[in-house]
């Protein structure tokens, strides 16, 4: 009998030690499982930080080869220790391009996206024709289809009609023989027929002058304003044209020809003659003088430009003769500016003079005379000075209140937006 107790008692002890080695073995095995997937875990979470820097490394390397004009392809493999990227880069779309880097570090994949964009500079036109400290002169039903704001005297000897308002800043200044469809400011109106409200100012004068509604009076002198475009940003668009490069002497297209050019630095003078068409691709900056005639034209580059405008930058003077094309991309609220720094105030030769039949464009001169002659009908005009030759048009365009400017694929970029999309 107490052998038998013995017997049990043993394999009692022998169940219980093999039971809780069961146990312990067990406990081992999962804490192992549990150790080896936490392992696995961590590896593929930092294999997947590793694929996330991979593909920004992809990113910064082709905003540098883009930046500093290297030499690329398109897809590009980029390799990076035990990783690699692939960066694939979108044709150039309404001055933007969709860049993806693709990451792969041992399988794991993380791709980022960013959008790359020509930088723009918004220029608000508020109105048909912005006129600094020269005065406007309107010939015999010269006409101005939108808002006028004058710095000096706005005068039609015969008469002149503005559609919409009219406002002419400073003491001693005047509306003069001008037949305006709504409100009127000004210092002093003379000979004149308003729509709307007329507002003068105390120590001004009415004479000969009627309106719609009320004859208003205000102590205050009517404030001046500068004109859209200051200097820097003339500065900023030469700089963006001689990043493009330079063309020595003269440009000249002769015949029906159609060349692309931009961003570019013109040294001597531009011409376009006999149906020869220059498309824009961007800033071009022209030094000398600028001549358009015979159906020649200038385009902006659709591809280039999208729905963004461009600048036709002039330190001499720019004649445009009868029949010439003048656009901007083809796309909506795409203008073609047509921008000249020359003083010149001569009505022979002005700063730009603009003559029969010419659609479409923006005329700007910060310091000279721009001149529009015989049945011109134009988008906007801004100058220093201005003359309307009679029957000449300005039908004001709405958009361009705010109106995006960019250099082109050769100006200064920037990002748009820089995400993760995988």
């Amino acid at each position: 009998m107490l052998s038998l107790k013995n017997n049990q008692r043993g394999f009692a002890a022998f169940f219980i030690t093999i039971l809780v080695l069961a146990i312990m073995f067990g406990i081992a095995i999962s804490l192992a499982v549990l150790t080896l997937g936490q392992q696995r875990i961590s590896g593929n979470i930092v294999k997947s930080s590793q694929a996330y820097y991979v593909a920004e490394a992809g990113i910064e390397d082709i905003l540098l080869r883009l930046t500093n004009v290297m030499n690329w392809s398109n897809p590009y493999t980029l390799d990076l220790g035990d990783g690699f990227t692939t960066i694939e880069i979108s044709d150039f779309i309404g001055g933007s391009r969709v860049i993806t880097s693709e990451g792969n570090m041992k399988n794991r994949i993380r791709k980022i996206q960013v959008v790359h964009q020509v930088s723009t500079q918004e220029i608000s036109f508020y109105y048909g024709a912005q006129i600094g400290d020269g005065g406007m002169e309107m010939g015999n039903n010269a006409r101005v289809k939108g808002n006028v704001f004058s710095n000096s005297s706005v005068i039609a000897p015969v008469r002149g009609f503005v559609d919409d308002s009219i406002q002419v800043a400073k003491s001693g200044n005047r509306i003069d023989g001008l037949i305006v469809g709504k409100d009127t400011w000004s210092h002093t109106c003379k000979d004149s027929s308003v729509g709307g409200t007329l507002t003068y100012v105390s120590g001004g004068s009415l004479v000969n002058c009627t309106a719609g509604g009320e004859i208003r009076e205000q102590p205050n002198e009517i404030e001046p304003r500068d004109l859209p475009i200051l200097q820097s940003v003339i500065d900023n668009w030469k700089v963006d044209a001689e990043g493009g490069g330079e063309v020595v002497g003269d440009y000249i297209l002769d015949g029906k020809v159609t060349e692309y050019l931009g961003p570019q630095k013109i040294t001597g003078n531009l011409t376009l003659d006999n149906k020869a068409i220059l498309i824009m691709t961007g800033t071009i900056w022209v030094v000398g003088d600028v001549l358009i005639r015979n159906e020649a034209g200038i385009k902006l580059d659709p591809v280039s430009y999208g729905g963004m405008s461009g600048v036709l930058l002039v330190d001499g003077k720019i004649k445009i003769r009868p029949g010439v094309i003048l656009e901007g991309s083809g796309q909506e609220g795409s203008y073609l500016l047509l921008l000249s720094t020359s003083p010149s105030l001569d009505k022979l030769a002005p700063a730009i003079e603009v003559d029969n039949t010419t659609a479409g464009g923006i005329f700007y001169t910060n310091q000279g005379l721009i001149v529009i002659r015989n049945n011109v009908v134009t988008r906007e005009v801004t100058g220093y000075q201005v003359y309307l030759e009679e029957n000449a048009i300005i039908d004001y365009e709405t958009g361009l209140e705010d109106t995006c400017f960019t250099s082109g694929p050769g100006g200064s970029w920037e990002l748009a937006s820089w995400k993760e999309i995988e």
